[in-house]
């Protein structure tokens, strides 16, 4: 399945999502995410802090993706360099459905598990498209655009520039620009090596427009991390907003982890904690994902590998106990 553009600054203002690791070379069979879609492997360490978008990415990770009805996903190899996919849905909560992917790889290889350019589409029936195009010009430099297309008209647009030097990651977003209206909204990011298990941050969002109340509004988001052999922890605040983010991870052996998050603001006066672990089982091919929150939501996936088929057989479960809202999801991906 392409990627989606969905990420939200800490503040009360969207902020563009950063970034997506690039498929691997295509020929080899890729893990899939509880929804069914294709996922890249783990990318192999870069120089410098990452991104300031991927901050709570090991806590995060750990978290499962609950998904709603019956999803079936078939992934076919056409060359070393093309892929497509199909995938058909049936939901209550999302438009059910066929939709068509396609994934190109290119030549030019930065390591064994990243090539560039990298092409990614999704289109439906209806013509709506999700697209992504990213590309590495040189080992420091990397570009991405996102764009959505969705009943004929340009839903969402963003171009993303990440600068990593040897002990910092500097990153310029730019989303949804509109020149004849003379809108938008410009992300900087810059994330920092202190020591080697110290980094530091900070996010500066801007957006104008005349839907923003005074044309134009500014808000900025300082952060950090701390790694240590076995756990992280991370935490970013959003002064303007009264926003509060912190995360902690912890790798409890070779087939257990956990991760804490607690996400908080006084502006709206609500705070959420929530705990999930991930459980993983080489010797029976299965991966197990489960979370509970302060809301008294609950929601588990899991995924079986069914060896020597190229199959992966995935269960999906959500349960909201103040609103009493349940579902449930079943999801085959073959190749």
């Amino acid at each position: 399945m392409g990627a989606r553009v969905s990420a939200a600054s800490p503040g009360s203002v969207p902020a563009p999502s950063l970034g997506v690791p690039p498929p691997p070379p295509l020929g080899t069979q890729s893990p899939t995410s509880p929804t069914g879609s294709p996922l890249p492997p783990e990318p192999l360490p870069e120089p410098g802090p990452g991104t300031f978008e991927d901050l709570h990415k090991k806590c995060k990770d750990v978290f499962p993706m609950p998904f709603e009805g019956a999803k079936l996903l078939i992934n076919k190899g056409l060359s070393q360099h093309f892929q497509i996919s199909h995938t058909m849905t049936m939901s209550t909560l999302q438009p059910s459905g066929y939709k068509f992917g396609a994934t190109y790889v290119g030549t030019k290889q930065f390591g064994p598990a990243e090539a560039y350019p990298v092409l990614l589409g999704e289109l439906d029936p209806s013509g709506n498209l999700n697209a992504n195009i990213i590309h590495q010009f040189s080992k420091s430099l990397r570009c991405k655009f996102v764009s959505q297309i969705q009943g004929g008209k340009w839903l969402a647009t963003q171009l993303t520039t990440d600068w990593r030097g040897e002990d910092f990651t500097a990153s310029m977003t730019l989303g949804n620009p509109d020149l004849i209206n003379g809108s938008g909204v410009i992300v900087g990011q810059y994330l920092q090596n202190v020591t080697k298990r110290f980094d530091l941050g900070a996010e500066l969002l801007y957006q104008y427009g005349g839907s923003v109340p005074g044309g134009q509004i500014g808000i900025y988001t300082i952060a950090g991390r701390y790694s240590g052999d076995t756990w992280q922890a991370s935490a970013n605040i959003t002064p303007m907003a009264g926003g509060l983010h912190t995360c902690y991870y912890q790798k409890a052996g070779d087939s257990l982890q956990i991760g804490v998050e607690l996400e908080g603001s006084l502006r709206t006066q609500e705070c959420t904690a929530t705990v999930g672990y991930q459980i993983e089982l080489a010797n029976a091919n299965l991966a197990f994902k489960g979370q509970v929150d302060s809301n008294w939501c609950v929601g588990a996936t899991m995924e079986k590998k069914l060896p020597p088929l190229p199959f992966t057989f995935s269960l999906s479960a959500f349960a909201n106990h103040v609103k009493g809202t349940y579902r449930f999801g079943v999801g085959l991906i073959v190749g």
